[in-house]
């Protein structure tokens, strides 16, 4: 059985970090972009929105232009296997599966069959996954910028969370980890 994880960058004021966070935010730190390629080499599988999906599907081409630690972060999410949650798309790209029906079972399913971490990435997705109770942990990677709007880290109340760790990232960014109390 696997371990269903929300880690997101964040921001003070509880807003995810998507292209419109990314521009205050800024790039990240060379350890916070290492801290991203170290996590998603650990994971055993992605859970995504369709809107995130979206996004990171950037990463499936090689640009002329990247460094070698954007190559390396390319590599490491190639090679993890997606599952893309989403009603609107009719296909997805190499190394996904798209579940567009019965949601809540093909996740519950997808748990059961995975050994390792999966991650669950897009906001929307998020809240349906605590909603279900799936996720097991939450990872809210704060960076130092308030962002006065966006889609929010929680959608809706939360039970009660329980501290489970910090870790420093850099030197302004650190990792907060939760679990359901």
């Amino acid at each position: 059985m696997s371990k269903m994880i929300l880690a997101m960058n964040v921001s003070l004021d509880g807003y995810v970090d998507d292209l419109a966070g990314s521009f205050v935010m800024g790039l990240p730190s060379p350890e916070l972009f290492d801290y991203w390629t170290q996590t998603v080499r650990s994971h055993a599988a992605a859970l995504y929105g369709r809107r995130m999906y979206e996004v990171m599907r950037y990463w499936d081409e090689d640009r002329p232009e990247w460094t070698a630690p954007l190559r390396d972060f390319a590599v490491a999410w190639r090679r993890l296997p997606k599952w893309v949650v989403s009603r609107t798309l009719s296909q997805v790209g190499p190394n996904a599966t798209l579940i567009a029906e019965n949601i809540e079972a093909e996740v519950r399913a997808l748990k059961t069959r995975v050994d390792g971490t999966i991650s669950v990435s897009g906001p929307s997705l998020a809240g349906l996954m605590t909603g279900l109770g799936l996720i097991d942990e939450y990872h809210l990677v704060l960076r130092p910028f308030v962002l006065g709007e966006g889609k929010p880290f929680f959608h809706g109340a939360r039970p009660p969370l329980r501290l489970c760790s910090t870790d420093r990232i850099d030197d302004q960014t650190v990792c907060l980890v939760y679990a359901p109390a």
